[in-house]
């Protein structure tokens, strides 16, 4: 089945561009001239990617991705000419799968696109039970759906993956560059800024405090890890 993408610009010039590459790279290709019309487009349609522009009018990309994340844990990599690390950041931590600076090769267009919608499709591979429970965190794995009792926390698609790691190598301590290879990719394993933001932001969703976590904790100088649930707050040594 051919995969969908939503590209979002308000730029004619850059939407013709990325339609044309990813349509000659055997992609379906929808377009939405604002922020607005992407929502709309992603609850209707319900693309395997978004491409997001942030420089537009009226809604920016940063508050569309905002939004987004609201319903849907569609991938969403963000495309624009903010290039400085703050605003690679904000990007993340809105949501956004990725980030791709204007100008940039047609090359790394689709190898990021690629590489996200690869990770998309590998969601849940290794882990063959059809439910996940610790306490009122409740995985279900054939909707991708996360609950903390009965509500559903909408995840992005980067913090399921990375959920996703927790609980397939669970009770064992996983380093931030093993965190950033395995859901990120190996160009991402020494981007340890990228890690803490995401981490912040599913404890913030996952835990009833995040500053004492009992789902996703810290082991000092070592890396991360779910502990099964009486091991999630040991004694100190």
């Amino acid at each position: 089945m051919t995969e969908r993408i939503l590209v979002v610009d308000d730029e004619p010039r850059y939407v013709r561009l990325m339609d044309a590459n990813l349509t000659h790279a055997g992609y379906q290709v929808e377009t939405a001239s604002s922020g607005w019309e992407a929502i709309q487009k992603v609850e209707a349609d319900r693309p395997d990617l978004v491409l997001l522009d942030v420089m537009m009018p009226e809604l920016d990309g940063i508050e569309t991705c905002e939004r987004i994340r609201r319903f849907s844990n569609v991938p969403i990599i963000i495309v624009t000419a903010r290039g400085e690390e703050r605003d690679q950041i904000r990007g993340l931590d809105v949501g956004a799968d990725d980030y791709i600076v204007k100008p940039y090769a047609v090359g790394e267009l689709l190898a990021r696109v690629r590489a996200v919608l690869r990770r998309a499709r590998m969601q849940g591979e290794g882990i063959n039970r059809p439910l996940f429970q610790m306490g009122d965190l409740r995985v279900d794995f054939g909707r991708a759906a996360v609950f903390r009792g009965e509500k559903e926390i909408p995840l992005s698609a980067t913090e399921y993956r990375l959920l996703l790691q927790f609980i397939h190598y669970q009770g064992r301590v996983l380093s931030p560059e093993e965190l950033l290879e395995n859901v990120w990719g190996p160009s991402y394993r020494q981007d340890k800024e990228v890690l803490w933001v995401s981490i912040s932001r599913l404890r913030q969703k996952l835990e009833d405090d995040p500053r004492q976590p009992r789902y996703i904790v810290t082991r000092q100088g070592l890396g991360y890890t779910m502990p099964y649930l009486d091991d999630a707050n040991p004694p100190p040594e």
